[in-house]
């Protein structure tokens, strides 16, 4: 390719994929934190029963079930079903939680449930106990910033609503590991969360997460995806879900908080089998995604390219554009990233964004690799 090709294919390049990644800043990210700017529109309080599947969580039983219990809402129950084990003394936990909480339930997934999804089997039996038409979903490791966390769920609860999608994320805490994981978060939250506010929902996630029991009963369950370990929130979700009957809550005091895992590879497995599960997913919104991260790997590459071609040729109106081109995306990154953080309490990831922003892709890049190379059994119930 000749050299004055060259100088205009790459600057062109990389003006086309800015454009690309501005639609997604302007389009889709920031839509979750224009949404957490909003009042909901109804103040009815209908009972609700929260449901919660334990494994080996008496400690996050202990720390967060309380602040569950708590809540400042008329009515509503809470459902525990616990993998039991025998190191574990999540029983002992509850019977003393149970004490003083008469609206606490809890029971465990029968020692002889086999080849099925223990979490999948804990969900359903969760549901089936459940007295209320309306269900909110969580997990152990889950602490609600607020005692209106019922209250704000329930102002989606509207007669065209059947499901309400919630804003979750690790708790703050020191080390990369934190920063790694709460962004990685972050941003896929703005990314599932930010298409449900566009009208076009395509998952959910099961720590903070509300639909009604007769969507479950019409769905006949999980059995669309039996087969699988976990799905049981996304893959759910995303065979229910349009963009009529599923709203979107984001006020800071819906936050739910997770226990940041103990060890890196418990967050892996998670990542792993998400992976799994969104290869199920139907619609286009995986390959909506799929072009945001395939844009932005681009776009820095034509920089990367331009400025390094630019000084190679003494092109300076090269270096100069391709310069320009970057600063402008990363000034909307980081308004976008800290008027959304802001909002939520996150981290504001300034100095951090430029590193993660080409790492976050490289890291999920990882994981579908491990995906593949890994058994298929691993990731099927049992």
């Amino acid at each position: 390719m000749e050299l004055t090709s060259l100088n205009t294919l790459l600057p062109a390049s990389a003006g086309f994929l800015f454009f690309i990644q501005s639609c997604y800043h302007l389009g889709l990210y920031r839509k979750l934190y224009t949404h957490s700017q909003q009042a909901q529109g109804t103040t009815d309080t209908p009972p609700l029963s929260v449901i919660i599947v334990a494994k080996d969580s008496a400690s996050d039983l202990r720390k967060n079930l309380p602040a569950i219990l708590d809540q400042d809402y008329p009515d509503y129950e809470v459902i525990v079903i616990y993998d039991r084990s025998d190191k574990d003394e999540s029983e002992d936990v509850l019977k003393l939680l149970q004490d003083k909480y008469h609206h606490l339930y809890f029971t465990f997934i029968p020692d002889s449930a086999k080849y099925i999804s223990h979490k999948k089997l804990g969900v359903t039996m969760g549901i089936k106990a459940s007295r209320h038409e309306w269900l909110v979903f969580t997990e152990a490791n889950c602490l609600p910033t607020s005692n209106q966390w019922l209250r704000k769920l329930a102002s989606n609860f509207t007669d065209t609503t059947d499901i309400v999608l919630g804003y979750s994320n690790y708790e703050k805490t020191s080390g990369w590991f934190n920063r790694k994981i709460t962004f990685d978060t972050l941003l896929h939250s703005m990314r599932y969360l930010g298409m449900a506010i566009n009208g076009h929902p395509y998952m959910g996630c099961g720590r903070n997460l509300a639909y009604r029991k007769s969507l479950y009963y019409n769905q006949k369950g999980f059995t669309n995806h039996l087969n699988l370990q976990r799905g049981e929130d996304d893959l759910f979700i995303n065979q229910t879900t349009n963009g009529k009957n599923t709203r979107v809550e984001a006020s800071p005091e819906s936050v739910m908080r997770i226990t940041t895992p103990h060890y890196p590879k418990s967050w892996k497995e998670e990542k792993l089998s998400h992976v799994t599960t969104s290869r199920h997913f139907k619609g286009w919104a995986r390959y909506l995604m799929g072009l945001e991260t395939c844009s932005r790997l681009l776009f820095l590459a034509c920089i990367l390219a331009c400025i390094a071609f630019g000084i190679l040729m003494q092109d300076w109106i090269m270096v100069g554009i391709a310069s320009l081109l970057w600063i402008i995306r990363f000034i909307l990154q980081v308004v976008v990233f800290r008027k959304t953080s802001i909002a939520l309490n996150e981290r504001k990831f300034i100095f951090t964004l430029p590193l993660f922003d080409w790492m976050q892709p490289l890291w999920n890049l990882g994981f579908k690799l491990q995906q593949r190379f890994r058994r298929k059994d691993e990731f099927m119930r049992k």
